[in-house]
């Protein structure tokens, strides 16, 4: 595997874009307090007075994703790695269109298909096969570790969106103070989980493009001092 067909330019738009996200969402909490970050989801804050905040982190939650699978193409060669590289793709289309169709739109439902179901498996296709190859060694561990919160978060918003709604029931159709509302927390950091995986595969992609510069000078005076 040559990881000097790494893009550096892709990995380091793809780290800067998920920082982005992050930044962007944690802006939210702070213009628009009146969403109460426990149950409210993030993609409500659409309704309220910046809701164009959060098209712009939906934009760069994109580019993030299409970024880095620009950055490691070259590296993923089995037919699995293809497959996850297309549903990274896949999944960048899910944040863009939720960008421009909020949450009280019909598409804003195919929106949040694609993007929150296609991404873990994208980042389990990707980082097992990145994880088998030699190159990649050193950084089986962050992949896989990072890749498993993916869709470890996903069943914990399924888990805590089932135990708000019971319990809202129990209340009356009432959100009283008895009723264990997390899953707007555990919605939050699933984009947080998300964007690390993106800018952990970024980064170590970045990593192996600048040791194998690094390697080139030496090996070119290694190669004339043999040669002389």
């Amino acid at each position: 595997m040559d990881t000097s067909r790494i893009s550096a330019s892709a990995a380091r738009l793809a780290i800067a874009a998920g920082g982005a996200v992050i930044v962007l969402l944690a802006s939210l909490h702070v213009l628009s307090p009146e969403f109460e970050p426990s149950w409210r989801a993030v993609s409500e804050y659409a309704t309220g007075q910046y809701g164009w905040v959060l098209s712009l982190m939906f934009v760069s939650w994109a580019i993030s994703s299409w970024a880095l699978a620009l950055a490691i193409r070259s590296q993923l060669r089995t037919g699995a790695g293809k497959i996850g590289l297309a549903v990274l793709v896949i999944a960048g289309i899910g944040e863009a269109l939720a960008a421009v169709f909020d949450i009280t739109q019909p598409l804003h439902g195919l929106a949040a298909l694609l993007g929150v179901l296609g991404l873990p498996a994208a980042a389990m296709l990707i980082s097992i096969n990145l994880g088998r190859a030699p190159a990649w060694s050193s950084a089986r561990t962050a992949l896989l570790w990072t890749a498993n919160l993916t869709w470890l978060s996903v069943v914990a918003l399924i888990a805590a969106l089932v135990v708000m709604i019971s319990g809202y029931t129990q209340a009356g159709n009432q959100m009283t103070p008895e009723v264990i509302a997390v899953v707007g927390y555990v919605n939050r950091l699933l984009v947080v989980l998300y964007c690390a995986w993106l800018m952990t595969v970024a980064g170590d992609a970045l990593a192996l493009r600048r040791h194998t510069e690094s390697q080139v000078p030496t090996a070119r005076v290694l190669a004339t001092t043999v040669s002389g």
